[in-house]
């Protein structure tokens, strides 16, 4: 494995478009990417029990979960070849049509960035130890783990 640093992967509520707009504006000038690849999980308003999902309360233990993703990072930079790889969480409060998962990866080439870019999403959705609850119109709470 590389020698890469662990990384605090969180962010407090929604990850804004300004966020991921200057994120991308960023590896402009990085001429060996010729592509990138880019999940944003957004909130549902889905309906429990007949209730909507106005939003989600995120938590997490934020040392553990790092550890995790560090290595899920590292993993991925060993199965594919990318240029470089960000992936931003929100804790706290995020309302539906907001986004809580920003994962984004590049490479020289669409396929590796894309299933890259697959492949550390579907480990941090069933590997990353952060729960949400569901906060529903009538103020009740439904606990979710680890859904995007």
């Amino acid at each position: 494995m590389a020698d890469r640093k662990i990384k605090n992967i969180f962010v407090e509520g929604p990850v804004s478009s300004d966020f991921i707009a200057k994120s991308i504006s960023n590896h402009s000038s990085k001429y060996e990417i010729g592509a990138h690849s880019i999940f944003l999980g957004q909130i549902r308003k889905d309906l429990v029990d007949g209730k909507a999902v106005r939003a989600i309360d995120y938590t997490t233990y934020e040392e553990m979960a790092n550890e995790k993703c560090y290595l899920i990072r590292e993993s991925a930079f060993e199965k594919y070849k990318l240029t470089c790889m960000h992936i931003y969480h929100s804790l706290g409060r995020v309302e539906a049509g907001e986004i809580s998962l920003f994962v984004f990866t590049s490479a020289a080439h669409r396929k590796e960035a894309m299933e890259a870019c697959t492949y550390i999403v579907d480990r941090i959705k069933g590997e990353l130890p952060v729960w949400g609850k569901e906060l529903l119109d009538d103020e009740s709470y439904v606990w979710k783990e680890n859904k995007h």
